[in-house]
């Protein structure tokens, strides 16, 4: 099968990227469903846009995906959960509640939720530090996250990673230092293939952590040894402030890989995403190698909740991108399939709403860690190995366990 790299391309080999902005086209052109069925858990097709994919030596994912209404249903719960999660850390950094740092992810819901609902628990998944959204979709509680951010006892992490290191069965975290992930979730591909479990990692970086030294080094491995692993690089069209074209002589990150098949996928489609990782995993497990993906999204916050994105980009452009949120023009998309109504999808968000608002307050209930060296030391050792002493700064300052 020609590849679509390979076909004649018009003026714009992929419609939503563009050098200004109004070119970008959106998932509001696809055609209707028919056909739906009435029951929740019954499984029928729904398309996805041509314009969804632009492929480096690799065939395009499936133009539909298998699903159930019980299933777009829940992919929309999903992406409003982790948008009002945000906003909720959001407006407790704004109240000095959250210290030090705080990455909002709003913009990139179909991303995290996509990725997700592709793969299975077993699989692994590993990014970079705006990771709410993902360690929510891990399983994580939007109570124990945001208290997290709270510093608390009972945060995800009991309130030592804050922001930047959150954790949960089988996702690595949630890493501070821009690319430091990349060659930890090379190492966990390692060892998925050592131990034959038959999982793929997903290995999630930002297009700041792209020109890494490192980055490419694990493309190397990866691909010398045709680990099961899919790089994604989440470009959200920033690294801190600076713009990718201004930051890469070359911005399609899904060639990058050179020797590794890509994929660029709208990554503001979350059923674009969700075929594109259940074709991916197939592909890695199938004994082919690591695949490199980029998944085109834009964050509306600023790089940190302490910058306002206002000062490299303007608000014309803010606004642009905003009209194509992969929450609101999913929610079109499923009131247009009778998926659900325009009054079921607002008892949806207010059910969300209340939820977020409960979990929040139970946040800010939670205790504070206590301040002592049992606590300082937790989490050094696996829990039950701790040794009864250890040493302070000198060689005769000795600290006994509790």
């Amino acid at each position: 099968m020609l590849t679509r790299s390979l076909k004649p391309k018009g003026r714009f080999p992929l419609p939503w990227t563009r050098p200004v902005l109004p070119y970008r086209r959106c998932m509001a052109h696809v055609s209707n469903v028919s056909d739906i069925p009435s029951e929740d858990t019954k499984p029928f097709n729904v398309p996805i846009p041509e314009d969804s994919f632009e492929t480096y030596n690799l065939d395009p994912p499936p133009y539909s995906v298998e699903t159930t209404k019980s299933q777009l249903k829940q992919l929309y719960r999903d992406m409003s959960l982790i948008r009002r999660m945000e906003l909720a850390a959001d407006k407790l950094y704004k109240e000095q509640k959250v210290r030090g740092f705080c990455h909002l992810s709003t913009g990139q819901e179909a991303v995290a939720v996509g990725i997700e609902h592709g793969i299975t628990r077993d699989d692994k998944v590993i990014t970079a530090y705006r990771a709410h959204g993902f360690t929510l979709m891990r399983g994580g509680s939007v109570r124990s996250i945001l208290g997290e951010l709270l510093g608390r006892r009972d945060g995800i992490c009991h309130g030592k990673g804050g922001s930047v290191h959150m954790y949960s069965k089988n996702f690595f975290g949630g890493n501070g230092i821009v690319g430091a992930n990349v060659p930890l979730g090379t190492g966990i591909a390692f060892a998925q293939q050592y131990d034959d479990t038959k999982t793929v990692t997903v290995n999630v970086y930002g297009d700041g952590a792209a020109n890494q030294g490192q980055v490419h080094e694990s493309y190397n491995m990866a691909k010398l040894w045709e680990l099961p692993v899919i790089f994604a690089c989440e470009n959200n069209k920033y690294g801190m402030g600076t713009s990718v074209e201004r930051a890469s002589a070359m911005t399609e990150y899904y060639k990058r890989g050179n020797y590794i098949p890509g994929l660029r996928i709208n990554g503001m489609d979350v059923l674009a995403v969700i075929s594109a990782i259940k074709y991916g995993k197939e592909y890695t497990l199938a004994g082919n190698g690591p695949l490199l993906y980029e998944f085109q999204t834009y964050r509306y916050a600023g790089h940190s909740v302490s910058d306002p994105g206002t000062s490299y980009r303007t608000k014309e452009e803010v606004q642009a991108e905003r009209a194509q949120d992969p929450i609101t023009t999913y929610r079109a998309k499923l009131i247009d399939w009778g998926v659900f109504t325009e009054d079921e999808a607002k008892a949806m968000d207010k059910e969300i709403r209340r939820h977020v608002d409960r979990e929040t307050q139970e946040a800010e209930k939670m205790p504070a860690p206590p301040t002592n060296l049992d606590v300082l030391f937790e989490d050094t050792y696996v829990r039950g190995s701790e040794p009864q002493q250890r040493r302070g700064r000198t060689v005769d300052e000795t600290f006994y366990r509790g």
